[in-house]
């Protein structure tokens, strides 16, 4: 039979391995805890940031200058806006598109009037110019695949 001394020992050292796994296991959830924390504090902050942003009177918000390349070098047209506002490519692709006229011009026209080649591949970029002048305001689709210029001024 086991002594008492033994016994209390045994029941000591299972006790002390149970306080380890636990401090073990409270650090764990201690890290846990300060990330979930932190994640929190960042979300926070942003919220915060977004919600002073928006809070902000809009003329405080600089707009680009009329022209100014900011993602399209194709500006949303406007009444009395001239041509020179569009980057080259597009003012020859309009000034083409002007000269002719009401039926209007392909693609693959537009491509050799520019002086380029009638391979499918530079119609296909003159047609994504096309119809990006048409989304803006600069340009009409007569029919599919076929384009002409609005009336602009050519200042």
């Amino acid at each position: 039979m086991p002594s008492v001394l033994g016994l209390l020992e045994a029941r000591e050292k299972r006790v002390r391995e149970k306080i380890a796994g636990l401090r073990e296991e409270a650090e764990r959830v201690q890290a846990a805890l300060g990330e979930a924390e932190r994640s929190l504090q960042l979300l926070v902050d942003a919220r915060a940031m977004v919600a002073e942003v928006l809070a902000e009177p809009s003329s405080v918000v600089a707009e680009p200058a009329r022209g100014a390349m900011t993602r399209s070098p194709v500006p949303h047209r406007s009444e009395g806006m001239p041509t020179a506002v569009l980057a080259a490519d597009y003012q020859r692709v309009v000034t083409v598109l002007e000269s002719a006229g009401r039926e209007g011009m392909r693609c693959q026209q537009l491509a050799v009037t520019l002086g380029l080649q009638a391979v499918p591949a530079k119609a296909e970029g003159l047609r994504s110019k096309a119809k990006r002048l048409v989304e803006r305001g600069w340009a009409l689709q007569m029919r599919p695949g076929v384009f002409t210029a609005l009336a602009v001024s050519a200042g």
